[in-house]
């Protein structure tokens, strides 16, 4: 009896240690994300005293430019999880060398992709349903934003890098440094105080570039001249991409940026949908979108840590490991999710006065929030357990969840809701939370079968009958 309860004393303090651990990676994810979330709201908070319509020129924008972020989905992912893998099996020359062929291949990405936005920039806010009140400053933010592009697909990468050997804090260290900038920026270009120009919304986008270019040179400064990481790169070296190393890359993060596009393809429609019910209704959707982005990052943040912890957990071999780690995230991001909706239920109102002198918008966004509260178990467990998926390699269970309850819900459900059933703003929200709990539900059930623990040695195995044959 007495080893019984040595071996179970053991237990809890192996668990205890393991839960550490993923606070250790999860908080300064956490840390980076909420900071972001709160700037992006400080933000729109400046907007919004500038006009309802304000609000409504930048939110209009929001979705294309995710849309067109997506694209890099595909080099970040893989990146995280191949780095993840290599130092898991203390391969770390093979991670550097990831990390430099991301960063090749997201600078040439980003010129294009940010080329395309500049270019077609009128054309994507009329498709968004733009208003005459809305068409110009509209049109400016997106141009602006999409010219800076460059800078933030390099920084991702060195994020995705970073995050993949475990080294969260830097991340969260230049990047919400950077939106600390944006913030003082948006003051003084927004407003025009202290001699600067009152550019009002281009203010806030030229502010928004600047200071992704300073989280790009900070960035990048970390991985090619400071001794803080694990990833360190030679500037001496070759900058042309490997071919076999971007077919790696891409294989696992292919699906990943499909996932994107299937979600801010859906969500753009989503928002298409919305702003048919007008500026005021539109101001009230995001304002909700806005506030709720805090209740993402918690479990956007868990997600990361599942992604880093399991891949290197599969990349040294050890699935048991890789499984209690994941199951210990998964509980730990429903216990936050709980909180959050809790707060957003008894502070919706206060929360959303912050955005707008405007009582009926306030009173509407106010009742979207109540809405997201009941939607934070399934949203927790599909973003908390879908990264943990992508950290193993399996990453085609989050596309084939996303299509079906982005496409299905968010876009032809609300439809009906809002254009057929005339049901308004709730209706669009109460499809909302249907597609994240069926997203939640295809996620889960494919983390319990277990078949993601051996996606790594399976692709081991085809890469070693390929180079016997």
């Amino acid at each position: 009896m007495f080893k019984i309860l040595r071996k179970h004393g053991q237990s809890q303090s192996y668990s205890k240690q393991m839960r550490r651990e993923v606070i250790s990676l999860t908080w300064p994810a956490f840390i980076e994300l909420v900071m972001s979330t709160m700037f992006g709201m400080i933000d729109m908070i400046m907007v919004g005293r500038l006009s309802p319509a304000a609000i409504t020129a930048v939110g209009l924008t929001n979705q294309p430019f995710m849309l067109l972020l997506a694209i890099f989905s595909a080099v970040n992912v893989g990146t995280t999880t191949i780095v993840a893998w290599n130092i898991g099996a203390g391969n770390v020359k093979k991670a550097n060398t990831v990390a430099r062929q991301t960063i090749a291949l997201n600078f040439i990405m980003g010129i294009i992709v940010g080329a395309v936005g500049v270019a077609l920039a009128h054309h994507t806010v009329v498709f968004m349903g733009a208003e005459a009140d809305t068409m110009k400053d509209a049109t400016a933010y997106f141009q602006i934003v999409s010219a800076g592009l460059v800078f933030q697909a390099v920084n991702m990468g060195v994020t995705a890098a970073l995050r993949g050997a475990g080294e969260t804090s830097l991340p969260m260290l230049y990047n919400v440094g950077s939106n600390l900038f944006n913030v003082l920026g948006n003051y003084l270009l927004i407003f025009g105080k202290f001699g600067f120009p009152k550019l009002g919304v281009a203010g806030a986008a030229i502010s928004t570039t600047v200071s992704r270019f300073i989280a790009c040179v900070i960035g990048l400064y970390i991985v090619f001249f400071s001794k803080w990481s694990v990833i360190s790169i030679k500037v001496r070296g070759s900058y042309r991409i490997n071919f076999d190393i971007a077919k790696e890359v891409f294989s696992i993060g292919l699906p990943s940026a499909l996932e994107q596009f299937v979600i801010q393809g859906g969500l753009m429609m989503f928002a298409r949908t919305v702003s048919s019910l007008g500026t005021q209704i539109f101001a009230a959707h995001q304002i909700g979108l806005t506030i709720c982005g805090l209740t993402f990052s918690p479990s956007m943040a868990f997600g990361v840590a599942g992604t880093t912890l399991v891949g290197q957990c599969l990349g040294a071999n050890d699935e048991k490991r890789a499984q209690k780690y994941a199951d210990i995230i998964h509980h730990m991001a429903i216990a936050v999710a709980c909180l959050m909706g809790v707060v957003f239920i008894l502070f919706s109102y206060p929360l959303a006065c912050l955005y707008t002198d405007d009582m009926a918008v306030a009173t509407m966004a106010s009742v979207v929030l109540k809405i997201m509260a009941l939607a934070q178990p399934g949203q927790s467990t599909q973003l908390s357990l879908a990264g943990v998926l992508r950290g193993a390699g399996d990453t085609m269970f989050p596309l084939y969840a996303s299509a079906f309850g982005i496409w299905g819900f968010r876009v032809l459900v609300a439809y009906i809701f809002v254009s057929v059933f005339h049901w308004g703003l709730i209706g669009a929200w109460a499809a909302l939370v249907l597609d994240q709990y069926t997203r939640a539900a295809i996620v889960y059930f494919r983390y319990i079968s277990g078949k993601w623990k051996y996606i790594k040695s399976r692709a081991e195995e085809v890469k070693e009958i390929e180079a016997c044959s």
